[in-house]
């Protein structure tokens, strides 16, 4: 006998919710909020992008060796992915607003401290509590939005917040390169602490509470037990969630091999990462205009369906490729386009379907979607990258493989629905 799938609760309206009087604080504009969200969402990409440059001055100013610095970077990225877990389940029970607030407090404190290391195991410490917070602005952002909006109007903000956010990852490594060009690898910590102090002012005059104190859920051991049992047990949430992990692990395994790759295998220089980054996020931001546009005007499956063509598309041709051909500017980066592209399409309504299986805790499945995303990009940075860096043919068969695990996802995604719908086998 099948499961049964989660119970379906009556549709949010399309329109943003009257707020209650948690925070009198005015709910921004469609765009100003979406603004405001990307915001926090740009914390990770600039606490990892910004500094893969720095990585040979790192190496030099702290006396460390190459593995110890990337470990910097697998640090963050195991405590994002653990704390990535726990962020939703707090907002479900202290407010959207309270979460974010504390977490960048820690962050800022996390980003003073690694521009202050004198050796590789502090940074390693502080790019840890970087990692613990970074991820609240993802998660809760996605809570507020659905809090506030559904169906096509939330894929249209989800989609607007993305095209905003691929500021960061576009300038992030341009932006580092040309810091540790004409000043410090400190200096790279020293602006994001900026940036951070800056998001902390705006956020405490303009981010509202979307979530009234009467759906607010408890916390405590019985309850978060129960939830997060319900979500890791559910088949159709590891599938859903899947989906983005990997189509998001094909391009995050280009972007933590680039301080190998670009350098040794390119011939490129710190300022010139942009070879990589301005083709992806490129892809990202039309990619995200595109599911802007379509929202409302096709369904989640065959939008979902035309990503899918534009990603597996482009790795393949990546493939083929640097089969025949020795690896080359432009061409080696011309793909990561086309890929960033479809990811973009696929993420909206990939992001939604998993949020709406459990509707009434939404920010612990956002938690849980983050983890899933988060800890498998622990696992290509940390083991996968170092494996496949030495040959850009490998790089794009590592890539091609996660696109097609991700399909395989989607199709028995699909294949499970429908089993369900027909009930039980006698």
């Amino acid at each position: 006998m099948f499961p049964s799938p989660p119970p379906n609760l009556p549709p949010d309206p399309v329109t943003p919710v009257p707020l209650p009087p948690v925070h009198r604080i005015a709910v921004p504009g469609t765009v100003a909020l979406a603004v405001l969200l990307a915001g926090l969402s740009m914390l990770g990409p600039f606490s990892i992008d910004a500094y893969l440059p720095a990585f040979p001055n790192i190496q030099a100013d702290l006396r460390a060796t190459p593995i110890e610095v990337q470990q910097t970077l697998t640090a963050y990225m195991l405590a994002f992915a653990g704390m990535v877990l726990w962020h939703g389940a707090l907002s479900d029970a202290f407010g959207r607003r309270n979460v974010i607030l504390c977490a960048l407090v820690v962050f800022m404190v996390g980003t003073f401290g690694c521009a202050a290391s004198h050796s590789v195991h502090y940074l390693w410490v502080f790019r840890i509590m970087q990692g613990i917070s970074a991820g609240a602005g993802v998660v809760v952002g996605r809570a507020i939005i659905r809090d506030l909006f559904a169906d096509a109007a939330a894929a249209r903000l989800l989609s607007l917040v993305t095209m905003i956010f691929t500021i960061a990852p576009a300038i992030a490594p341009i932006l580092g390169g040309w810091i540790v060009t004409f000043f410090d690898w400190r200096a790279i910590f020293l602006s994001l602490l900026g940036y951070s102090v800056a998001l902390l002012v705006y956020c405490w005059r303009r981010l509202p509470e979307t979530l009234p104190l009467e759906k607010r859920q408890p916390f405590n051991p019985r309850f978060l037990w129960s939830s997060y049992r319900d979500i890791f047990s559910s088949p159709l949430f590891h599938m859903k969630a899947g989906i983005s992990a990997f189509n998001f692990a094909g391009l995050f395994l280009y972007i933590t091999a680039a301080p190998v790759m670009l350098p040794k295998l390119m011939g490129l220089g710190p300022s010139q990462f942009g070879w990589l980054f301005i083709p992806s996020v490129s892809g990202i931001f039309m990619g995200a205009l595109a599911a802007n546009r379509i929202a409302g005007k096709m369904s989640f499956v065959r939008q979902i369906g035309i990503g899918f063509g534009a990603l597996l598309g482009a790795a393949l041709v990546n493939v083929l490729y640097h089969s025949f051909f020795p690896p080359a500017l432009p061409w080696t980066f011309v793909p990561m386009f086309f890929y960033c592209f479809g990811m973009s399409i696929i993420a909206p309504g990939a992001t939604l379907l998993a949020l709406d299986l459990f509707p009434h805790i939404r920010g612990t499945v956002a938690s849980c979607q983050s983890f899933a995303v988060t800890l498998l990009g622990a696992l290509v940075a940390g083991v996968i990258a170092p494996f496949l860096s030495h040959s850009v043919l490998w790089l794009a068969v590592g890539q091609l493989a996660f696109a097609v695990a991700a399909l395989g996802l989607w199709i028995a995604s699909r294949l499970y629905r429908r089993a369900l719908a027909r009930g039980p086998r006698i």
